[in-house]
């Protein structure tokens, strides 16, 4: 059995809309997986499967549809990729609330950083099928535009440590 964690993008915040964490935790099961619970209600699913990840992600984008009446993305990750995300911050001297992991499904090229315009302050870093984002003064007053993770989801670093302690019990 592999720990997983299912990000879903802007539930319960914009965007997507309202995911109760027992609506989610009832996709969960429907999906058949094993040993699910959420956490905080942003659209955080934590389970086992014997899966592949692309079979996961497919059936819980599946039940998203059906739930949402239309298509909504789902990030999957290992818990050892989630450990990775966390280990491999770079910027570990500002505050984690601050900093910003912005999953994505392709593979993070240096290209994208390049494509970020209104860079006021801003720190940018690739990892592991994310980009991290140092926002140094607070998302609230960024005005950066990065074309790579607009279609992603975010997490700051205190939810993601979280979700790899919890996912690392798991297993």
């Amino acid at each position: 059995m592999t720990a997983f964690v299912a990000l879903i993008r802007a539930v319960n915040v914009s965007g997507t809309g309202k995911l109760p964490k027992e609506d989610l935790k009832a996709l969960g099961e429907a999906c058949g997986f094993d040993s699910i619970r959420t956490f905080i209600n942003s659209g955080n699913l934590l389970f086992t499967s014997d899966l592949a990840e692309s079979m996961v992600k497919q059936r819980i984008e599946e039940k998203l549809a059906d739930y949402f009446g239309k298509a909504v993305p789902a990030f999957v990750r290992s818990a050892e990729e989630m450990a990775e995300a966390v280990k491999a911050n770079p910027f570990g001297d500002d505050k984690p609330s601050r900093v910003m992991a912005h999953f994505i499904d392709e593979k993070p090229v240096k290209a994208m950083l390049e494509d970020a315009r209104v860079v006021q302050g801003e720190r940018l870093a690739l990892g592991p099928r994310l980009i991290y984002v140092s926002y140094g003064e607070g998302i609230g007053k960024s005005k950066l535009k990065l074309p790579a993770i607009k279609h992603g989801t975010a997490r700051n670093m205190n939810s993601v440590a979280r979700m790899a302690e919890l996912l690392a019990g798991m297993e």
